[in-house]
């Protein structure tokens, strides 16, 4: 086991993540989709709300007896219930979390941050994506990275996470002055300059509301 923080994620702690993500879409639904309605469809923030409100509705309705197996759950869920891109990449994400994770009763920060790494490696492969695409891999990488290097160095799990969610940060502001190599921003050329990533702006909410809901209260 990590000697990160001596504390495990259990099934709770991760459905409050997901319940603070749920919580962080709703209130920036308008926000995400007047980024869509630059670069894309101009549906993000509606399609996730919608999907992070079927997650609530089914984590209720079918209570996980694991961390993967919520982590299934929600991916299962948000394929089903994103429309666009958003449902097949963050069902993926969350997926390749649950396989990672596998039956375990609880995950430790180095668990946790092998679960997510191979949600980033799902991502990386449904999207066909890599760093400076601008997309959701360009916030989701660095939050990684910086995550990784706190785990090596036995940091706090709260410190481990609060790094992860600054890199998240700066990697979806990093998005503005890039041009859109993926998706239906691609599709604008030059014109997708100027513009910060709606799919980079979501992830970072995930990695912050992670911050927020996972680690023990002081």
């Amino acid at each position: 086991m990590s000697t990160v923080s001596g504390t495990e994620i259990d099934t709770a702690a991760v459905g409050r993540w997901l319940r603070a993500f749920a919580e962080a879409i709703a209130e920036n639904r308008e926000a995400l989709t007047a980024l869509d309605a630059e670069i894309g469809d101009a549906d993000h923030g509606v399609n996730m709300d919608r999907g992070m409100k079927a997650v609530l509705a089914a984590a209720g309705d079918e209570p996980a007896t694991d961390p993967g197996a919520l982590l299934k759950q929600t991916g299962m869920t948000l394929v089903r219930s994103v429309g666009g891109a958003s449902g097949p990449l963050y069902g993926t994400f969350f997926l390749r979390m649950a396989t990672a994770a596998g039956d375990a009763p609880t995950l430790d920060a180095a668990g946790l941050a092998k679960s997510l790494r191979a949600g980033l490696d799902g991502l990386t492969a449904r999207g066909k994506a890599e760093r400076g695409d601008k997309t959701m891999i360009d916030a989701m990488a660095p939050a990684l990275d910086a995550l990784d290097e706190a785990v090596a160095a036995d940091a706090s799990l709260a410190v481990a996470l609060r790094d992860a969610a600054d890199a998240a940060a700066a990697g979806r502001d990093a998005t503005v002055p890039m041009l859109a190599r993926k998706g239906r921003a691609s599709y604008l050329g030059e014109r997708s300059v100027g513009h910060q990533d709606p799919g980079a702006t979501s992830a970072a909410l995930l990695v912050e509301a992670a911050a927020t809901a996972l680690p023990p209260a002081p």
